[in-house]
């Protein structure tokens, strides 16, 4: 049954082929990244293979998207000073991913997009690169993939893996396709014990809870500087009599940024001028009649100008990041259209609204902001970092609301109690510094595999 299941995934896979081609076709007209070496997602390479007898075989890691290719990069650390000499082969699935990606490669690593997960692309993959041993990052689990690879004696383990409750109810849906999938992995690395309940009970070979890599993240000390500076900068800068804070909506996902625009203009309504207009136009104003300066950080870059264009529909100034020479010009809202900059975004807020965690999406990264000292006020909906987000709470990095009005709420409490923004901002970097050590452990882990 499980083989008939698998042909039966497999055909189908191998039917929309087309629809693949024409997805990538038209996202390749916003993110030309997506044009670049299409043969490569059906398992067709302009370079040659790997000899099959050579002893350095490439050490294979995937990281689907931008997200986990950072996480990735910080493995990678780990895994070149484990295994001095390392030959890296890189896989992506997305623009931004590869983008990012090949910033990590060295002399002798190469870089390819993850293939399309039917039977002939992903085998051709594997004959041409020939890996001693596949790491996939977090939840990145392909049937053809796994069974390939269990086929050709090829460990693949799964590191920093995670399973929400959403998608372990998913995957029982499908337990003939996924039982098979997940018990034929060779190791999983969880990062929490919750994971490795719900993976286990698909079946896969949990043999360790690591914790999660991003903790393991070292802020960009250059970028949160500068962003600090700006902070301090542009605050000389204004007449107001009171605090009045940078608050950053981080990571925002599709609906958010509606949500938040709409909450500060629901807040505004009936106010005077100066409180909508800001304290730049209107003269001296106390902490209460000057809004906070609102900076909004989308989580995709290819939303940049749609959520300009939002912004500026709900009637406010916006500023967009790609424009700035000094620092911050004065606008309502400032747009943080940057890639590889969180840690400046970070530096220039006072607090952060936590993306994806006002909508049913599982909320995005806490961690950095947590090391970067911004405390962090989340949404009901963190799933995906469910482990995190309750640790940050409990150490008082970061404190939940149950909608964007609660939050808008707690903005103003916090400015009106300096003290307890700033006990949370000082709670974030000893919160991230107890949690590290993923990195290292996985590293071992993986070089243990390969000496056995």
């Amino acid at each position: 049954m499980q083989i008939l299941i698998l042909r039966f995934y497999s055909f189908l896979m191998w039917l929309v082929q087309p629809l693949l081609r024409r997805k990538l076709r038209r996202r390749g007209q916003a993110e030309p990244g997506y044009l670049e070496a299409v043969p490569e997602r059906f398992g067709y390479y302009a370079f040659p293979g790997e000899d099959a007898n050579r002893p350095d075989a490439y050490v294979w890691v995937h990281a689907v998207s931008f997200g986990e290719t950072r996480t990735t990069a910080i493995l990678l650390a780990a895994l070149r000073r484990e295994l001095p000499g390392m030959r890296l082969l890189l896989t992506h699935g997305t623009a931004t991913g590869r983008a990012e990606g090949a910033r990590l490669l060295q002399p002798g690593d190469v870089q390819a997009w993850q293939p399309w997960d039917s039977a002939g692309a992903v085998q051709r993959f594997l004959q041409h690169f020939r890996p001693r041993i596949g790491i996939l990052m977090e939840t990145e689990i392909w049937p053809n993939l796994v069974d390939r690879c269990r086929r050709a004696h090829i460990p693949l383990v799964l590191a920093n893996a995670r399973l929400s409750e959403k998608s372990l109810r998913q995957a029982e849906r499908l337990p003939f396709l996924a039982r098979p999938v997940y018990s034929s992995l060779y190791a999983v690395w969880a990062q929490a014990s919750y994971d490795a309940e719900r993976l286990k009970s698909l079946g896969a070979p949990v043999e360790g809870i690591f914790g999660n890599i991003k903790f393991d993240a070292a802020p960009d000390s250059a970028k949160l500087q500068q962003g600090r500076t700006w902070r301090l900068n542009w605050r000389a800068q204004q007449h107001t009599a009171g605090f009045r804070p940078v608050v950053m909506l981080a990571s925002a996902r599709e609906g958010e940024e509606l949500l938040l625009l709409q909450e500060i203009r629901r807040k505004m309504a009936g106010a005077p001028a100066a409180k909508v207009l800001g304290a730049s136009e209107s003269g001296a104003l106390d902490a209460t009649s000057s809004p906070p300066q609102w900076l909004i950080v989308p989580r995709h870059p290819q939303r940049f100008d749609e959520v300009a264009a939002l912004v500026q529909a709900q009637g406010f100034t916006v500023s967009r990041r790609s424009a700035w020479a000094e620092g911050p010009e004065a606008a309502d809202v400032w747009l943080g259209d940057s890639l590889g900059e969180m840690a400046l975004y970070y530096g220039l807020a006072d607090m952060a609204l936590l993306g994806g965690s006002f909508a049913e999406l599982g909320g995005q990264n806490l961690i950095e902001a947590a090391a970067c000292g911004c405390p962090v006020l989340m949404g009901p909906s963190t799933f995906n970092f469910a482990e995190a987000a309750n640790l940050s709470e409990a150490a008082g990095a970061a404190r939940r609301v149950t909608d964007m009005s609660q939050a808008l709420q707690v903005v103003d409490e916090w400015r009106q109690t300096p003290e307890a923004l700033a006990a949370a901002a000082a709670a974030g970097p000893a919160f991230a510094n107890a949690h590290r050590g993923a990195a290292d452990k996985t590293a071992k882990a993986v070089a243990a595999i390969l000496a056995r």
